[in-house]
């Protein structure tokens, strides 16, 4: 797949594998807040582009995120898949918001895990069912996981009540949560409710890396015709 956007023309060695959805803008958040030059190639995973050979060789699960660095430990070139992999491996690469004190590190790998174990999978299953036609259809799917997903919010906001970010300091925990928070609207879920979560969404959207990350085009503009 060529790469469809060149972030930097020098020095590049990360490609990032990607697509607009949450898991894909954590990584793009990631990349710019570390200043991080690198390369977007888009993913259409509405055209099925996930399946493509060339993918599965560096996302055997057939799902984006992906990179390739090509400057990976001791200067080979390694692939990572795996949001949440991706950021650890980032975080250990340039030594940014993932703690060297394993002490400190603690928090970010809890409320990491809290994102790609439950604040991920439970409102991607809001996703689902709230695109369904029939209602019959969704009616159960929707009412048990936006349940959960509000159950998740206060969960946040409870934690963010007593602490700015989620493991105290910026990191890669925030930048992963970020992603599905992002989607807040979709989720029918109105942030005012949560008020620590709101404090703590306006700021991170008002960080320059995170607005960069955001704004990276992660799916290709049609040729004019």
């Amino acid at each position: 797949m060529p790469g469809d956007r060149l972030r930097e023309d020098i020095d590049v060695t990360i490609k990032l594998y990607a697509f607009d959805t949450p898991n894909g803008r954590k990584i793009s958040v990631a990349l710019e807040e570390m200043g991080l030059p690198y390369e977007v190639h888009v993913v259409d995973i509405g055209k099925g582009e996930q399946f493509d050979p060339e993918f599965l060789k560096i996302s055997p699960n057939n799902k984006i995120p992906a990179i390739v660095d090509t400057d990976g430990p001791a200067g080979g070139p390694i692939s990572v898949f795996e949001s949440g992999a991706i950021l650890i491996y980032l975080g250990e690469k340039t030594g940014l918001f993932y703690p060297r004190d394993l002490a400190a590190r603690v928090p970010v790998l809890e409320w990491l895990m809290f994102q790609m174990g439950g604040f991920g999978p439970v409102p991607g299953q809001v996703h689902h069912f709230i695109a369904l036609e029939e209602d019959g259809d969704r009616r159960y799917g929707l009412a048990r996981f936006m349940a959960e997903t509000r159950r998740l919010y206060g969960v946040m906001d409870r934690r963010l009540a007593e602490s700015e970010y989620f493991a105290g300091e910026l990191s890669i925990a925030d930048f992963a949560i970020i992603g599905w928070a992002w989607r807040h609207p979709r989720h029918q879920v109105d942030l005012s409710e949560f008020p620590h979560v709101q404090r703590w969404y306006k700021t991170m959207m008002a960080r320059p890396g995170v607005a960069r990350g955001f704004a990276v085009p992660l799916r290709r503009v049609a040729a004019a015709t």
